[in-house]
């Protein structure tokens, strides 16, 4: 029992890390990077477009924390209840 809640465990912070930097870098570094120059490629340069890329840019380690902490804490319920069932 105890160790299948450390293999759970242990997976949520693996899968939490990964969709973190997923968040993180793919969709907000690369995405909003590739946002702006779409904006700027347009004719009339798109100036939303322009300041949600660079949103997404400043703000992009933010997502990826916040990513990772919501799977953390949806693991360690999991755990949690895992835990308190097999007592």
């Amino acid at each position: 029992m105890r160790a299948t809640i450390l293999v759970i465990w242990v997976l949520t912070v693996i899968l939490g890390l990964f969709f973190g930097l997923y968040v993180g870098v793919w969709w907000g570094l690369i995405g909003g990077i590739v946002q702006g120059v779409e904006a700027c490629k347009a004719t009339p340069i798109d100036s939303w477009e322009l300041a949600f890329g660079a949103a997404r840019v400043f703000l992009c380690s933010a997502a990826g924390w916040t990513a990772a902490w919501l799977t953390w804490i949806g693991g360690s319920c999991l755990v949690a209840v895992l835990e308190f069932r097999w007592r």
